[in-house]
């Protein structure tokens, strides 16, 4: 039983670690410079950060909760998508910034409550945590594009 409640532990931590540096990395960017693709086709802050609540979605799902969004209607920010060409589909950046803090509250109260993951879902989440991980790093370099100072100290 000892090793179930430390995987929890673990993840709950992977989770709040996750959004703070996401959000720290976020702070201060507009929506106009969400939208901005360095190199003109690198991903925008607007589009990696849709795509981690893309993805957020299917961690809630796993962990028995809804999506905070309807994953049709946001598809642009699915894996595979070309960003570039759905930009007229991306939501204004403040509103991903509200949708991230929904998930958060969600996956938060979840962590909170679980006394196990269900069988075979810990790879799933391990793979979950590790996207967010990836996708946080590479908002933190697309803010020092922007000319912002870096946010992790």
């Amino acid at each position: 039983m000892e090793t179930i409640s430390n995987e929890i532990e673990f993840v709950k931590n992977q989770v709040t670690s996750n959004y703070q540096v996401i959000s720290l990395n976020i702070e201060g960017i507009t929506h106009n410079e969400s939208m901005v693709f360095p190199n003109g086709e690198a991903n925008s802050m607007n589009w990696i950060l849709g795509h981690l609540i893309y993805i957020r979605n299917a961690f809630l799902n796993i962990l028995g909760e809804e999506s905070v969004w309807d994953g049709e209607k946001f598809s642009c920010y699915n894996r595979g998508e070309i960003p570039l060409e759905r930009k007229a589909e991306f939501v204004n950046f403040e509103e991903l910034k509200s949708y991230l803090n929904q998930s958060q509250n969600i996956l938060d109260a979840k962590l909170n409550t679980l006394e196990r993951f269900t069988p075979g879902s810990s790879t799933d989440i391990a793979m979950l945590c590790l996207h967010e991980i990836y996708h946080s790093g590479q908002l933190g370099y697309l803010r020092r594009i922007l000319g912002k100072p870096g946010a992790i100290k």
